[in-house]
């Protein structure tokens, strides 16, 4: 079974940083793209950043030059570090990640989800 473990949000003021970490547990083949979500007060999800098993990122327009996603392979773990917090980047983020599991002699692919961590920035 995988689990991802979002941590790191929190309640912060405008113009300061947090980082947020997602762990990926369980019996893991491997890990393609990896990226954060958010979800804000009756807004849709919306991607932040991804990143590729390369490293290559992709971010929103709205976080480029705020947010730096980065990943650690060996450790099966996502990062995002934002910066100039700004009170509309307040939503929940979500950890997704591309997984591949072994069952039996077959490989399975498919996404998998955190389960959120709240992301509260006051003006």
């Amino acid at each position: 079974q995988v689990q991802l473990l979002e941590t790191g949000g929190g309640l912060v003021q405008a113009g300061g940083s947090l980082r947020l970490s997602c762990v990926v547990f369980g019996n893991i083949f491997s890990i393609k793209d990896m990226g954060w979500y958010r979800q804000g007060p009756g807004k849709q999800r919306e991607l932040v950043a991804a990143i590729t098993s390369g490293g290559i990122t992709n971010y929103a327009d709205r976080v480029k030059g705020r947010f730096t996603i980065s990943r650690d392979n060996a450790k099966n773990t996502v990062y995002l570090q934002m910066n100039s917090l700004k009170p509309e980047d307040t939503a929940v983020y979500y950890c997704n990640a591309g997984i591949t599991t072994a069952q039996g002699d077959l490989l399975h692919e498919m996404d998998y989800w955190g389960q959120g961590t709240q992301v509260t920035v006051s003006s």
